[in-house]
């Protein structure tokens, strides 16, 4: 019997045991060398904060110093409520720390089921689907919705988690530019008739705290037989009659004009998670089809209680809304008088953007006001769109006026110092 001939292509044991390694990593070499520079410079690293105390939902001490926080998105100031927080202890009490499992098996509790509920009033919805985080919302829904052969259709500066829901799944993918509606009607008439189309929307952009023009690219939407879902995270709780987001602020309505709403319970709710809201008859079966709902694990009973509490206090927090928008105006106000230059010409939503010139006026502006207590988030390419660097300012319905004037005191300084005003 011959042997089998030794394949052509095979290489002898030395020259393989010899062949170097290619180093997975290398490709961030370049992301390495711009960190280190920048803590070479002697600024301390702007995304690796830690808070060593938080002692109300605008307060915490950052490396032994009392801060005022302008870089959460705390906007109802929910974090501290007495109720929220009793909830959630009694339900690590009855139920204990975690569930170990999917929502699919052994992960649903009583309280994961409230919390639906709870949505389910807070939108006036038919369906609500509780995720793990609002990310997982996005992923799962916009990649489980529209298949191969079908359409999504989305804004340029769209967040993170729509670009990956996208990628997720297998439907061709469409980009307008951000807030044109002309471009969305344009995009979408080039699209063939008969097909599934999806339009993905934010309420408000959560780099520059501007709002989308939904009346007008919802009708553009249903003019082309599209779908229409939008992402409500940062507008939840203050915006509209009922706080349901930019949607209700603008008169459209879940079900008539929005297909779906996204949202997610880390902003205004004020702990983790997220969720989809519909009036869609078969929406229930996205619980059996939905990727990252069913292959992860569930929200702790403990969160989705503090959540459920949350939810439904948020249906009559109308001081709360009230002093939320008076601290934007303000805020806004003064940095303009000042002369900042920012994200937006009016003050839009609790987001408000100060824009620089570049990454070093950005860091020394960053650092100037932690060191004068005062956090905010620092923001550069590829987060923000056009390139811009910018810093965050995340306003909370609890910040007081006395804290509101010292952050401006602040923004005077750190502005003189990083040569941005005169």
């Amino acid at each position: 019997m011959t042997e089998a001939p030794a394949s052509a292509h095979a290489l002898p044991a030395d020259a393989v045991a010899a062949a170097p390694a290619r180093d997975l990593f290398s490709k961030f070499d370049p992301l390495i060398a711009e960190r280190q520079a920048l803590l070479d410079s002697g600024v301390r690293d702007p995304f690796a904060i830690v808070m060593e105390a938080v002692k109300s939902p605008t307060e915490a001490v950052i490396k032994g110093k009392e801060t005022i926080l302008l870089g959460t998105y705390n906007y109802m100031g929910m974090t501290f409520d007495a109720d929220v927080i009793a909830a959630g202890k009694a339900a690590l009490d009855q139920f204990g720390s975690g569930t170990n499992g999917s929502r699919m098996l052994n992960g649903t509790f009583r309280d994961h089921v409230d919390a639906e509920d709870a949505l389910k009033q807070f939108y006036g919805a038919d369906h609500a689907m509780v995720f793990s985080t609002g990310y997982q919302a996005n992923l799962g829904i916009i990649s489980t919705i529209a298949a191969k052969g079908e359409y999504i259709i989305l804004d340029a500066d769209s967040h993170a988690s729509i670009y990956d829901g996208c990628a997720l799944g297998n439907a061709e993918i469409v980009r307008f530019r951000h807030n044109s509606v002309d471009d969305l009607d344009k995009r979408l008439g080039r699209l063939p008739d008969g097909v599934g189309k999806l339009v993905v929307l934010e309420g408000v952009y959560s780099m520059l705290g501007d709002i989308a023009p939904l009346r007008e690219m919802v009708e553009v939407a249903k003019k082309h037989g599209a779908m229409v879902l939008v992402d409500e995270a940062h507008s939840m709780g203050f915006f509209g009659e009922h706080g349901r987001g930019v949607y209700e602020d603008v008169g459209l309505e879940l079900g008539r004009d929005v297909d779906f709403v996204i949202g997610t319970f880390s902003k205004s709710v004020g702990t983790v998670g997220g969720f989809c809201v519909s009036n869609h008859p078969k929406f229930e079966v996205m619980r059996l089809a939905c990727r990252p709902y069913i292959f992860t694990a569930s929200l702790p009973p403990s969160v989705v209680a503090t959540a459920a509490t949350s939810i439904r206090k948020l249906m009559t927090a109308h001081d709360k809304r009230t002093r939320l928008w008076d601290n934007s105006r303000t805020l806004h106000r003064g940095l303009t008088d000042m002369g900042f230059e920012l994200g937006t010409d009016s003050p839009q939503s609790a987001i408000i953007a100060v824009i620089l010139k570049d990454q070093q006026q950005a860091v020394v502006m960053w650092q100037a006001l932690l060191e004068a207590g005062l956090y905010v988030n620092m923001a550069r390419p590829p987060a923000t769109p056009s390139g811009v660097f910018l810093l965050r300012c995340s306003l909370c319905a609890e910040h007081s006026p006395e804290q509101i004037a010292a952050i401006l005191t602040m923004f005077a300084a750190a502005g003189r110092a990083a040569g941005v005003l005169a």
